[in-house]
């Protein structure tokens, strides 16, 4: 059965909220620290495959890490953009969430219910 793949930071108040729920749920997740373990060029894309919204739903714009930032991100190519991220991990918003299909960024109960449910469902076809 496939898992959640869960990039977090621990001391993340929105990203503990989202573990603990995780975790009452019984949900299956895979968890990577997204500062030691931070998504490749490759994972990144797919990320941003996944957005509804592009860059700006990943994209902590209201972090000091992005203030202090430089740069034009609008301007950016797509590929100078990732890079950027995998360079300064602490320009994501977290937690990332994933089911390899949907996305599901910040702590947001009903997008992880809706995630999480089609997981539930093969898991019991499984089962």
């Amino acid at each position: 059965m496939e898992s959640v793949m869960f990039y977090t930071y621990p001391s993340c108040t929105s990203c503990r909220k989202t573990k603990k729920w995780l975790v009452k749920q019984e949900v299956n997740f895979n968890e990577r620290h997204l500062f030691r373990e931070t998504p490749t060029y490759e994972e990144m894309l797919e990320l941003l495959s996944m957005t509804t919204e592009g860059i700006d739903e990943i994209l902590a714009k209201r972090s000091q890490e992005y203030k202090n930032l430089d740069v034009d991100v609008e301007s950016m190519t797509l590929s100078e953009v990732v890079h950027l991220l995998m360079e300064q991990p602490r320009l994501l918003r977290r937690p990332i969430l994933t089911d390899g299909k949907k996305l599901v960024v910040g702590y947001n109960e009903s997008a992880l219910k809706n995630l999480v449910k089609k997981q539930k469902k093969v898991s019991s076809m499984v089962g």
